[in-house]
């Protein structure tokens, strides 16, 4: 897995002087749990660093951003989170529940800002939503009606579905809680919910083959790292398969799969950038509130559903942030 630097400065009239004129250097550290040449990842990248230039702060300056890029397993993501506080930053960005449990364990005072978390105060990350109270703060990317939306809309599309796949990727604690939601959402339908491991790409060709055989089968693809990197993989299986699927990332969207339903992560880094900027000018992560989702973007790919023989309801299409023809 390889690292990147990006190095962002900071304009003089909020830089804090050292004797001789010299200017002190802030650090924030990132855990991007994206390979490095995924332009999701990039993408992402790119939007908190141009926040940050809103802000006042310039390329060359006294901020440098390190990145720790890459996917694996907890022992993988726990080792790339103590490389990016080895370097000792000012602020750590954790994207990813892997990330973000990862921080909590090992280090209590560097303020860290996450990108995740279903639920942060019932996963003991914070104390309350209003009053985090401790070294952690940041955006929660999922809400309790998640599940009935993604199985309400997928039944939508494709009425005829009566067995519901989704991609877990065990170490990720929002991936156990969606699962819970998806399944409380099924007891009230004709839906049954059944899922498999997503950790590695063996995992999810062997599983997405098996549902396949399986009458009357749709999938759900939460978003997470594991997933999120293996998108085109599982949006080619799924046209093979002919599996109506709903992903939580429009990226999933662009590369061909059906359709999406979830938070615009993009604009998260960008808030999670005026977070870290409020820090490193002296705010603390204890007073700076979790923030929950309020709006979450549907794309549809209306080619897709033609080349599968699905007809999206003109309510539904109404609906939608974006058509994809």
């Amino acid at each position: 897995m390889r690292r990147r630097e990006f190095i962002l400065g900071l304009a003089g009239a909020v830089a804090c002087p050292l004797p001789g004129g010299a200017q002190q250097v802030r650090r924030i550290g990132v855990v991007m749990l994206y390979p490095e040449h995924d332009p999701q990842g990039q993408l992402r990248a790119t939007a908190f660093r141009a926040e940050l230039e809103k802000a006042g702060w310039t390329i060359g300056g006294n901020l440098q951003i390190d990145i720790e890029w890459g996917t694996g397993d907890a022992a993988w993501v726990r080792a790339a989170t103590e490389q990016a506080l080895r370097r000792t930053p000012d602020v750590l960005l954790a994207n990813g529940d892997p990330a973000i449990f990862a921080a909590q364990q090992l280090t209590t005072s560097v303020p860290v800002i996450f990108i995740g978390a279903g639920d942060p105060v019932a996963d003991g990350l914070v104390r309350s939503i209003a009053h985090p109270g401790g070294n952690l703060t940041g955006f929660t990317v999922m809400e309790p009606s998640l599940g009935a939306k993604l199985l309400g809309m997928l039944k939508q599309v494709a009425p005829g579905v009566t067995r519901v796949a989704t991609l877990v990727n065990p170490d990720n604690a929002s991936h156990r809680r969606i699962l819970a939601l998806l399944e409380a959402a099924a007891s009230n339908s004709s839906v049954t919910i059944v899922w498999a491991s997503a950790r590695e790409a063996s995992d999810i060709e062997a599983a997405m083959k098996q549902w396949a055989q399986e009458a009357d089968c749709g999938l759900i693809v939460p978003s997470d790292p594991v997933t999120n990197a293996r998108r085109k993989l599982i949006v080619e299986l799924a046209a093979h398969y002919r599996l109506p699927a709903i992903y939580a990332l429009r990226a999933a969207v662009a590369d061909g799969g059906l359709m999406s339903y979830g938070v615009d992560l993009i604009g998260l880094f960008r808030q999670s950038a005026i977070y870290a900027d409020r820090i490193l000018k002296g705010e603390k992560a204890a007073d700076l509130p979790v923030q929950l989702p309020t709006k979450y973007e549907l794309v549809v790919n209306a080619k897709t559903a033609r080349s599968l023989g699905l007809d999206v309801p003109a309510s539904l299409l109404a609906t939608a942030d974006e058509v994809i023809e």
